[in-house]
This record gives structure tokens, C-alpha cells and sequence, in this order.
């Protein structure tokens, strides 16, 4: 992306109202256990803490980036350096000075006190029962909760925003929510720089200041954003493109920067506009796209209540119980299994199909005898129209809360069919552990525990490991079995340790083997 025209001129970015922000020193002197005590800085307690530093050098500012609470003994602090350390700090923006007490110095020395005043940085007295540490741990976990509550808004802002990206004027719907998520004012223009959608509708200076920039941007293609200071607004400038297109733009204002995570949000908000724009409502493709986005809601566990899900595929699609079928092929055999399974009719067996991550869905009712664990007819009727394809299906699950297990056990059970059949994950459970293992992941443990054994000798010590585990280490018993004496097995078990550094009477290491194995024999049958 090109930048047209800098943000220039503008005071510190600050959250909009509402977001989590970094603890602040006014926190810090709240938390209990910690009798924290403020001496100096009264109006500035409202500073950010973005770190905890310790030091207790002469001169910590060079291994300082602004913005931390600086905790020392002040080893190294006397009158004669007071001020020059506090001038320091300043000049590196640290938000505060935490001074333990009771160790170096039995108070806060006044004339740091004073350098403090002259120069606007908060002094916090730490007694000596409050180990910097706890000071530590307690803003390094305020931190941890805002940074969590942070990505945990952007998922919940990108579910919300694909939400409204389903509505019938998903356009629209986007420009609204991009609006309320970020509390600013949003403008989605058509290619000619006309205003199709507004939040808020009262938006005319904006207009005016974005159309020489849309302009500017008309000349660079779909390549070029702009971002620029305008009346005291932070505003973007984003094109819509698909296929290389540019089918409008939108810009969004408000009085303070765009962080990071704001513009990713509006990354997928431009995203959702452009496709909504360049998706003609009514169409085949208009409708399989609709139908995918809500099933992976779906599967994110979101609630489709009210979304319009009618006439795209679901039939009654959260009317009990589902097994999820998955498959994978390449195009155009996959599009074509997907149109075969559109044209059953719904009593024939399927409640919904999708495409997810580049493979086929298929949800059926889970019409499955119980007792016997048979294949029902709409498991029967999907694998028809695609005999020649591997197929997972899951345990059932409900479609309103259960199709993320679903798609986990489907895409395990189909991990383990091979190039052809079906597999259900019921019948993995039934296989122990061993079915249970990822095909690849399995075979990579398996090899990289026997190498060493196999590298080593032409099967004698993998057979006796084989041997000796399956007659529970029992030495005569597992010698016997191998046509070997005793004193011979011990001795190549003495050297599977040697070469394997482990102990085999640990029985972590023995059951380590023998799942290898198991997965050994499981790959032979396959």
C-alpha cells in the first residue's frame, strides 16, 4: 500500500472511548497488597504503565523506550545526581519513578522530590515489604488481560462485521457496523466518488475533504490507499477492489489515530464491501458465498438467529442433530460433487452443504441407528455422488453449537481414509489411542523414536522391542518367541537404551514404543 498524503500535525493517539487500555499509575497505586504510595505528581496519574523496568544504574535511559514505571533502590542516586537522573527519565518518557525505600535510602530524597516537581514526573514510594516483583507480576497481568480483551474485541468485531456482510444490503450493513465498532464517521463512495452509504448520515465536509483524494487515487489503481489529518480528524482512505477493480472507496474519520488493530478491522471491512459490491444479490454465487459465510459462523460458534439463511441450502438446518461428512478433491470435481448434492432433493438425506477451507461440507440428519452405528440414507446418498473420493463423517452433533467438534472429527476421520472409502470417527474411537493419532503426525513420532533402532541393525533390536513388550517383559518368555537365548535378548535391549538414551523399564518409554509400533502396523495394513 502507497500512502498519498501523511498524517501530520496530530496530538498522541488515544482508544476510543470504551476499549481497554494499558494500566495506569492511578491502577498501580489501587492495587491492594502492593501499599504503593504517591509523593509526587497528583495530575498525572492517569499516564499509561506499558511496562515495569528495574535498574539501578546511574543511567538507565538508553535500555528505556517510554512509557514504563522505572523501579530502583536508587544504589547509585545521591543530591549532586538527582536532578540529572530525573531529567533523564523525562527525556526517554518514562510514566513514573517507583523508589523502594529502606534499603539504600530510608525516604525519598528531597532533592529528587524536587527534581520530580520541576520537571513533571510522578514519584511512587515502594516500602520494603513490596518486592518489585509483585509490582511486576501485577502490571505484567493487567497487561496480559488488556491485550486478551483486545483480540478477543477484533474476533468479535470481524464475527459482527461478516454478520452484517449477510444482511440483504450487506454493503450498508458493513459501513454501519465499521462505524459503531470504531466510532467514526464512514463514507462508501462508488467508482465515480458519488455516496452510496453513510454512518452518519450528516457527513458533507467529510466528503469534501476526501474528494481530491479520491481522485489522487483514481490515478494509482487498486494498489494505493491515502491517509491524511483534516479539521482535526485522523482520516483513511481505502479503495474497494476485486479481480483488480475498483468498484468504489471508503473513508473513515474521527478525532483520534487508528491503531493497528483498527486498520486490520478495516482491512475486513473493506474486504466484505468490495464483495459485496462486486457479488450481483440472486446469483448461484451470490448464494453459495452466503452459505458458506454462515456456515463458518457456524462454526465459530456464533448465533445465526435471525440471519437469512433461508433459500441458500440449510433446510431446517438447526432442527436437531447432524453428522458432519467432509471431503476433499480437486477442481472441478469438487464443484462438481457440490452441485450433485444441491440437486438431492432435501428429503433425500442432506440438510446442508458449504465449501470450508477449501473443502466440501456436507451436514446430513443423524438418521443412524444407534445400536448398530450404520451408515442412514443420507450418508449413503452423498458418498453415491462421489464414490471415488475419501469421505470423514462425525459423531453427531447439533448444528447450533457442535460443528466445530464436527468439522475436527470429520477432518480426522478423513485424514485416515487413504485416496478412497469412508471413515467414521466412531470407528477411530473403537481402534484405541492409535486411531485416535493423526495419520502424518503419528508416522513422523514413529520414525523419529525407531530411527535410531533401525539405523543401527536389520531389525533384530526393532523385533526384539516388539518381542519383549508383547510378552510384558518377560525375558524367557520373549526369547523364546524370537528363537533366541535370553542373555542375547537382554543384551539388545541393553543396547535399544543405549541407543535410544531412555530407560525401558520407565513405563512411559514403554508405552511410547509400543504405540510406534501400533502406528507401524497400522500404516502396513493400510
Amino acid at each position: 500500500m502507497s500512502t498519498t498524503a501523511p498524517v501530520t500535525g496530530s496530538a498522541a493517539p488515544r482508544p476510543p472511548t470504551g476499549r481497554l487500555r494499558a494500566p495506569t499509575l492511578r491502577t498501580v497505586l489501587g492495587m491492594p497488597g502492593l501499599s504503593v504510595l504517591l509523593r509526587s505528581g497528583q495530575a498525572d496519574l492517569d499516564r499509561p504503565v506499558r511496562w515495569v523496568a528495574v535498574s539501578e544504574l546511574e543511567d538507565p535511559s538508553p535500555y528505556l523506550e517510554g512509557g514504563e514505571l522505572l523501579l530502583t533502590t536508587g544504589l547509585r542516586l545521591t543530591a549532586e545526581n538527582a536532578r540529572e537522573y530525573v531529567e533523564r527519565l523525562v527525556a526517554v518518557g518514562v510514566t513514573g519513578l517507583g523508589l523502594g525505600v529502606g534499603l539504600t535510602h530510608a525516604a525519598i530524597p528531597e532533592p529528587l522530590l524536587a527534581a520530580a516537581q520541576e520537571f513533571g514526573l510522578p514519584v511512587l514510594e515502594v516500602p520494603e515489604p513490596t518486592p518489585f516483583i509483585a509490582i511486576s507480576q501485577a502490571v505484567s497481568d493487567l497487561l496480559a488481560a488488556a491485550e486478551y480483551e483486545a483480540v478477543s474485541r477484533a474476533v468479535q468485531a470481524q464475527r459482527d462485521l461478516t454478520r452484517a456482510a449477510l444482511a440483504p444490503d450487506g454493503a450498508g450493513a458493513v459501513v454501519a457496523r465499521l462505524g459503531k465498532e470504531l466510532t467514526a464517521q464512514v463514507v462508501l463512495l462508488d467508482a465515480g466518488g458519488r455516496v452510496v452509504h453513510a454512518t452518519p448520515r450528516d457527513v458533507g465536509r467529510l466528503v469534501e475533504a476526501i474528494g481530491p483524494q479520491v481522485e489522487r487515487l483514481r490515478g494509482h489503481g487498486a494498489n494505493s490507499s491515502a491517509s491524511f489529518d483534516h479539521d482535526g480528524s485522523f482520516v483513511v482512505v481505502q479503495p474497494l477492489a476485486a479481480a483488480g477493480r475498483v468498484r468504489g472507496y471508503l473513508a473513515l474519520a474521527r478525532s483520534t489515530a487508528f491503531t493497528v488493530a483498527d486498520h486490520q478491522l478495516i482491512g475486513v471491512g473493506v474486504a466484505l464491501v468490495a464483495l459485496a459490491l462486486e457479488r450481483p444479490e440472486g446469483t448461484d454465487l451470490a448464494r453459495r458465498e452466503l452459505r458458506d459465510a454462515v456456515f463458518a459462523l457456524l462454526v465459530d460458534g456464533s448465533d445465526v438467529a435471525g440471519l437469512p439463511v433461508a433459500g441458500v441450502g440449510w433446510h431446517e438446518l438447526l432442527a436437531g442433530p447432524v453428522r458432519v461428512m467432509l471431503t476433499d478433491a480437486d477442481e472441478p470435481r469438487l464443484t462438481e460433487v457440490l452441485d450433485a448434492v444441491e440437486d438431492l432433493a432435501p428429503g433425500q438425506g442432506w440438510r446442508g452443504v458449504a465449501r470450508h477451507d477449501d473443502r466440501l461440507v456436507v451436514l446430513v440428519p443423524d438418521d443412524t441407528d444407534t445400536h448398530t452405528d450404520a451408515a442412514g440414507d443420507g450418508i449413503d446418498a452423498v458418498v453415491a455422488l462421489g464414490p471415488e473420493l475419501p469421505w470423514g463423517v462425525s459423531d453427531p452433533v447439533t448444528a447450533d453449537g457442535g460443528l466445530a467438534d464436527g468439522l475436527r472429527q470429520a477432518s480426522r476421520a478423513l485424514a485416515a481414509v487413504g485416496v478412497v472409502g469412508v471413515r467414521r470417527f466412531a470407528e477411530l474411537a473403537r481402534e484405541g489411542i492409535v486411531g485416535l493419532v493423526d495419520p502424518d503426525a503419528g508416522r513422523g513420532f514413529a520414525d523419529r523414536l525407531l530411527a535410531p533402532l533401525e539405523s543401527r541393525d536389520r531389525g533384530d533390536l526393532v523385533a526384539s522391542v516388539r518381542a519383549w513388550l508383547g510378552h510384558n517383559g518377560q525375558w524367557d518368555a520373549a526369547a523364546t518367541s524370537l528363537g533366541i537365548h535370553r542373555h542375547t535378548l537382554r543384551y539388545r535391549m541393553r543396547r535399544v537404551e543405549e541407543l535410544l538414551g531412555k530407560d525401558v523399564d520407565d513405563p512411559d518409554v514403554r508405552a511410547d514404543l509400543w504405540i510406534a509400533l501400533a502406528i507401524r502396523d497400522r500404516d502396513a495394513q493400510r
